[in-house]
């Protein structure tokens, strides 16, 4: 037995005694009720990596590692709803890991089936403390076997409705992007019912509505180019009381139905206008695609229901975010990178970050506040 691997299991049998348990979780609880004292983030997300890491420097198997990250994760769980997080999402499965060697991929998906299933019964993590699973990705890349029981989690926790988990399987931000833009798509193609057609508003400077005035105007002027000679024609005819013989009619007649036959206008044939012909088209009363905004794609990601995100960890010192989460990363989320494998991840790693978080709300609302105090005087 290696170094590392004797201490964790001399460490797990020291935390495991009675009184060093009572004692943990009576300063857990107590570092909890501390953090409900601040702000509490809504929305945390975590890329849980370095379980492979773990495995190989505990001289471990691998699906072993696994396992322990996953136990990780109901602490980590537990902590988040117990303090008032209302979603917690996790990258738990990016379509990138189906590169790895199939067995690998094969026991990930059998203990992704297992676990959660198992959190969601009767008095375990979720139903204590109401949360509800939802699985975001791509579900055509998903063993038939593995979407029954992710399936049955979900609907095991459907009335729960305190808090959310979030379990992106499988995931990425680019296929979760596209989604949402085909989704879009989609939706302006069809046309609008009747109830949901917006009035007619006038917008100045808006390009649709110039293309229309330009084509209107170009119409009326055809029309008018169109209508000139037939009035003219008609004056010159009751002027000059032309008689003509039953021969010339029909000739006449003869001429205007091969033009008719032809697809040609008379009207626009006989004037020799160069003016373009203009065919109107009806209206199909398709949503304006200029109402497109950022938000039109929030609403179509996986995660439409769900707050902003404000707080997004990732462990094993990695500094990047491997195609998670891109789109709801903005301008407030807060990006942390630990340098501690997630398995190895716990309360006395988690609570620093978020006290740090709580420091920098109150300190930007601080700052909020005395702008408005300096515009208000002024």
């Amino acid at each position: 037995m290696s170094h590392n691997s004797y201490g964790t299991h001399l460490r797990r049998w020291a935390l495991s005694l009675p009184p060093v348990e009572t004692a943990i979780s009576y300063a857990r609880d107590l570092l909890i009720r501390s953090l409900q004292c601040g702000p509490i983030p809504q929305h945390i997300a975590f890329v849980m990596d370095g379980n492979r890491r773990y495995a190989r420097t505990h001289s471990l198997e691998t699906i072993e590692g696994h396992n322990l990250g996953f136990e990780s994760l109901a602490r980590i769980l537990e902590v988040c709803y117990k303090s008032g997080v209302k979603v917690v999402t996790i990258y738990a499965f990016s379509i990138e890991n189906f590169k790895r060697s199939k067995w690998e991929v094969d026991a990930l998906m059998d203990m992704a089936k297992t676990k959660l299933v198992a959190m969601s019964g009767h008095g375990e993590l979720l139903e204590r403390y109401g949360a509800r699973v939802r699985i975001l990705g791509d579900r055509s890349l998903v063993r038939d076997d593995v979407l029954r029981q992710i399936d049955r989690a979900v609907e095991m926790t459907k009335g729960n409705g305190k808090a959310v988990l979030n379990v992106c399987f499988p995931y990425t931000s680019r296929e979760e992007i596209t989604q949402s833009v085909r989704e879009t798509v989609r939706q302006y193609s069809e046309p609008l019912r009747p109830e949901e057609r917006p009035r007619e508003k006038k917008k100045m400077f808006c390009e649709s509505h110039i293309r229309r005035n330009i084509q209107s105007r170009q119409l009326e002027s055809v029309l008018e180019e169109d209508d000139r000679p037939r009035r003219d024609s008609a004056q010159s005819h009751r002027e000059d009381d032309i008689v003509v013989s039953d021969g010339d009619s029909a000739s006449m007649n003869s001429d205007l139905d091969n033009s008719t036959l032809l697809g040609e206008a008379p009207s626009s044939r006989t004037s020799h206008s160069t003016s373009p012909i203009l065919k109107l088209t009806p209206t199909n009363h398709l949503p304006d695609p200029e109402s497109i905004t950022a938000e039109t794609l929030t609403q179509n990601m996986y995660t439409a229901d769900a707050p902003p995100l404000d707080l997004l960890i990732r462990t094993s010192g990695v500094c990047r975010l491997s195609d998670f989460m891109l789109w709801q990363c903005h301008e407030t989320t807060e990006l942390r990178f630990l340098d501690v494998l997630w398995p190895e991840f716990d309360l006395w790693h988690f609570v620093p970050v978020l006290l740090d978080w709580q420091r920098k709300q109150r300190k930007d609302g601080d700052d909020a506040a005395r702008a408005a105090g300096q515009l208000k005087v002024q």
